[in-house]
């Protein structure tokens, strides 16, 4: 059984959740990989991940239900005995004009973005506050939760719930145990769509101040990051080359 266990959700499929457990796996991380539905593909990732030399199991579970999420803890402890870092990558996104947004369309999202991370960062960050040395529980959210852009009108509010519940969760399982800590990733144009007209990638990269597209690997190094440094707890850190910060327009 490993001494450190990574808890990634979202990591089933080919994106930013699999890049970031493949850098927990190469720090020698066990691995717990969670999917909704995406059975065929957690199994490649976590093929995989195994080549690293560390251990990997794939779990099921629909983030929005709660008893789904007590299940999900309970067996990933089962399997491995401890969770040392969860990374919150679980996350859905859909284009729609404001015109055509429905309250279903806003459920949808804060289910799926802020409740899913709430009770993810809720049950296991418990469960690490009982752990001697802690946790890290590191969640992703948006930089654009700052500068909204069009479209994305049901997207938005969900992510920026994300950034409150990562103070609140900081404050709340540090006052539990000190060695536990909670921070946020915000990311920029890191995986642009691969069916994206030219134009909108070109105006998306000029957007940044570093005149270039991210990848889901600078998102890892980051994750690598807030891991590493015991000083940082309650931050809301971008890693969107300079988006953020900058206004062409």
């Amino acid at each position: 059984m490993s001494a450190r266990v990574a808890l990634v959700t979202g990591s089933g499929k080919k994106r930013v959740g699999s890049v970031v457990a493949d850098a927990l796996a190469r720090r020698g991380y066990a691995v717990a990989i969670h999917y909704r539905s995406s059975a065929a593909e957690a199994e490649e990732t976590a093929t995989e991940l195994r080549k690293h030399g560390v251990e990997v199991a794939a779990f099921p579970a629909d983030l929005t239900d709660e008893t789904a999420v007590k299940k999900l803890v309970a067996a990933v402890l089962a399997r491995f005995g401890r969770i040392d870092v969860l990374v919150n990558c679980a996350a859905v996104w859909k284009s729609k004009r404001l015109e055509e947004v429905t309250a279903a369309d806003v459920r949808m999202h804060f289910d799926t973005n802020a409740l899913s991370t709430f009770l993810m960062g809720q049950h296991v960050g418990l469960q690490m506050a009982k752990q001697p040395d802690g946790g890290v529980i590191v969640n992703i959210g948006d930089w654009a939760e700052v500068r909204p852009y069009l479209h994305y009108a049901a997207y938005f509010p969900s992510k920026g719930a994300v950034s409150v519940i990562t103070r609140t969760l900081a404050v709340e399982l540090g006052t539990r145990n000190p060695r536990v800590r909670v921070n946020q990733i915000s990311p920029g144009p890191v995986m642009l769509p691969p069916d994206l007209p030219e134009a909108e990638k070109r105006q998306a990269i000029d957007a940044t101040l570093v005149k270039r597209e991210g990848s889901p690997h600078n998102i890892a190094q980051a994750v690598l990051a807030l891991v590493d440094n015991e000083f940082v707890t309650g931050v809301i850190l971008p890693v969107d080359g300079g988006r953020t910060v900058f206004a062409p327009e």
